[in-house]
């Protein structure tokens, strides 16, 4: 089963999978913090993963449950904090596009920290905070969106029209506004100021979700594959998005 439909988000499930395949014992079972939709959740249900997705949408659990047909994946409506109250410790974590999102994103890994096995594995991914997207897109609507005048509902029209929908596969959560913009370097001090190290660092792609590149990769699933790799033959500053493996730095 294969919900995503573009080529750098089967390019970060995929670094999910062969990180989990490598990782993870028997068994065990994987928390997908902040799991949208549920479409990794199921995703790795597929491979046989044992997965329980926590979110604090209502809407998006809502419909991960009505898409799910897997008993080995569970969804709720939970916060992580939650979780270390009930004192269970997993294997491997997954926090896919979630802490650009979060005003205190430290918070967050904290609580992780203390969900993780000490030879645990915590996969993160987040867009590049200096990458073609964010600089040419993101950026620029969160400004016009601030200011909310002719000129963004003018823009939203002209999306819409386009089919550029607010949500995304990933999440029908209702707000997804980027908060966090993060560097390779600020991600490596994110990383280490909350007691983790990043073991293994990878990209996602280049321009293809840059408009207009965007307009014509959407539709064309080759332009999105040489995209992607021509991204590994780049800096990672050029990259739309970077995939981490986290350790605990027990040091």
């Amino acid at each position: 089963m294969m919900e995503f439909n573009r080529i750098a988000d089967v390019k970060r499930l995929q670094f999910i999978i062969d990180t989990l395949q490598s990782k993870l014992p028997k068994h065990a079972v994987v928390l997908d913090v902040g799991c949208g939709n549920g479409v990794i959740s199921r995703s790795l249900g597929t491979y046989g993963f044992n997965v329980y997705g926590i979110d604090v949408s209502d809407k998006a659990i809502e419909k991960a449950r009505q898409l799910n047909s897997l008993p080995n994946v569970k969804f709720d409506v939970v916060s992580a904090e939650q979780l270390v109250a009930e004192g269970t410790k997993y294997n491997a974590i997954i926090c896919s596009e979630v802490l650009e999102h979060l005003n205190k994103p430290g918070d967050l890994l904290k609580v992780l920290h203390q969900s993780l096995t000490d030879d645990g594995v915590l996969i993160v991914t987040v867009p590049n905070g200096q990458g073609p997207r964010e600089v040419f897109v993101t950026k620029p609507v969160i400004a016009l969106q601030k200011k909310n005048n002719y000129v963004w509902k003018t823009l939203q029209g002209i999306k819409s029209r386009l089919g550029y929908m607010g949500t995304t596969v990933q999440s029908d959560a209702s707000d997804l506004t980027h908060i966090q913009f993060f560097t390779k370097k600020s991600l490596e001090q994110l990383a280490d100021s909350n007691k983790f190290k990043i073991v293994k660092f990878g990209k996602t792609n280049f321009v293809e979700d840059v408009f207009p590149f965007s307009f014509l990769s959407k539709k064309i699933k080759f332009l999105q594959k040489v995209d992607c790799a021509v991204a590994e033959f780049l800096p990672y500053s050029f990259t739309g998005g970077f995939v981490t493996v986290w350790q605990k730095n027990n040091a």
